[in-house]
């Protein structure tokens, strides 16, 4: 039986959950992304504004702020899919690209979850050794990933439970950062005028806050499903869409903030330095966001990865153990991921983030289209763990070829450090590339899947 207890190893894994363990309010979905992204990573993105786009703080925030309000939008939706099917969000990938389908899709999310764990693990490492240089960055980075893993083995509601304090404490601190560096410590002389605009600059920065509520999408059920199926839609939305947005903003913009006071970009010893005394307490907190984030990760990773193993082996039951082997294993990729990357960290996160847009994108149009305006949320869910697919078969041909074409067409819209699109170049390395990919992508799949769609749904309905 799963348990509903903190305290307790979850028993849960890939599984629909029963109706009578369902627990929890909408409202338990604010705190958990609220929590989730007050940490030192989300501070590291919010100074990119100013440091690799070259905006002034006004420009850096504002287009913060529009990214993160829209790419919330594509997040928050995948939030009534949990409550209403009750199983993890990459298993549901299964309905929209069959079950062999789906695994290439997967495989991508799970890719994302080591590369966040491990840039979690290099920052956290970098932070709690600028206050703590008795102790190697290796070796938080070793402790962190550690009281990470633990947090994956117990699961959801420690998961939740962990946010909620989260929530306190860290928000206080950003708090207490930003009064601090104004009133305490003072601002540069040109902390409002240094850096410019343009719109590659301003673009760039709305598509990385975009990015990062985007990046949310294939977690958002893994922390709703087990809510009631009666939860509103529109209360798992607003809950999850306020949680994520306002966790997100304010330590993105503290961190715009400090780019103006780092010298080499390094904002971990920017921080530090500003705070002076006060940053004994509030680096270990941005840490603990951290060890947060980094279970979420884990456990998402895991819960993914089995799914992967259980297409190919459809009689095996996953059972916890099968959560804390796979979480473990991940793990142990990202620390070795985090000690290569640490020293040129930010390069590699900024790359990292605009490759990872480029295959996120289309995949949430497909799976949003799909579940409302297709299937309008009804499935076969026991057909979601068939060799066969069932219902949805092995592969999902137009879902394939429209992830494809997403792709593809994003390409000459691509503006990054490793590669400029013609269409990008000839708007002067403005990158348009996630907006045409959903554009492009949402009508299209529609149209192709509208007619099968409907007789899939009827068929589901009337068994």
């Amino acid at each position: 039986m799963t348990t509903t207890k903190a305290g307790t190893i979850e028993q849960g894994t890939i599984y629909q959950i029963p109706l009578d363990q369902r627990h929890g309010k909408a409202r338990d979905l604010f705190t958990v992304w609220f929590g989730a992204n007050l940490m030192i990573l989300t501070i590291i993105t919010g100074a990119l504004g100013p440091s690799v786009f070259k905006l002034t703080i006004g420009y850096a925030i504002l287009s913060t702020l529009v990214g993160n309000l829209v790419g919330a939008i594509f997040m928050a939706l995948h939030a009534a899919q949990g409550p209403q099917l009750g199983v993890p969000q990459m298993v549901q990938t299964r309905g929209q690209f069959g079950s062999y389908g789906a695994v290439a899709v997967i495989a991508i999310v799970v890719v994302m979850y080591v590369g966040f764990f491990a840039s979690n693990l290099v920052l956290g490492g970098q932070s709690l050794h600028s206050i703590a240089s008795g102790v190697s960055s290796n070796e938080w980075v070793l402790a962190l990933c550690v009281v990470s893993v633990l947090g994956a083995v117990y699961g959801h509601d420690l998961i939740h439970v962990y946010n909620k304090a989260l929530s306190v404490l860290a928000g206080l601190s950003v708090v207490l950062c930003g009064f601090w560096m104004v009133f305490v410590h003072g601002l540069p002389a040109d902390f409002y005028t240094r850096g410019g605009f343009t719109a590659a600059g301003f673009l760039g920065n709305v598509s990385t806050a975009a990015l990062w509520q985007i990046a949310y999408a294939p977690y958002v059920s893994d922390y709703s499903r087990y809510l009631a199926p009666g939860t509103g839609s529109r209360d798992a939305f607003w809950t999850s869409y306020g949680g994520t947005v306002m966790g997100t903003i304010f330590p993105m913009f503290l961190g715009a903030a400090l780019a103006l006071f780092a010298s080499n970009g390094d904002v971990v010893a920017a921080l530090t330095a500003v705070m002076g005394p006060l940053a004994l307490v509030v680096v270990p907190i941005f840490a603990a966001g951290v060890v947060g984030g980094n279970a979420m990760n884990l456990y998402c990773g895991a819960l993914s990865s089995i799914t992967i193993i259980q297409t190919f082996m459809p009689h095996w039951k996953a059972r916890p153990r099968s959560r804390v082997v796979t979480a473990s294993l991940l793990a142990a990729v990202s620390v070795a991921i985090a000690t290569l990357t640490a020293s040129n960290f930010l390069e590699a996160y900024t790359n990292f983030l605009s490759l990872l847009l480029y295959v996120l994108v289309p995949w949430t149009a497909i799976n949003l289209v799909d579940f409302y305006l297709v299937q309008h949320g009804v499935y076969d869910v026991a057909a979601f763990f068939l060799r066969d697919g069932g219902v949805y078969g092995r592969f999902n041909a137009p879902a394939l070829t429209c992830y494809a074409i997403g792709i593809v067409i994003q390409v000459p819209f691509m503006a990054t450090g490793l590669y400029t699109g013609p269409i990008a170049a000839l708007m002067h390395g403005v990158d348009t590339s996630w907006i045409v990919g959903l554009v492009a992508i949402s009508p299209l799949y529609w149209v192709m899947v509208k007619r099968r769609g409907a007789a899939i749904r009827l068929a589901v309905e009337s068994a």
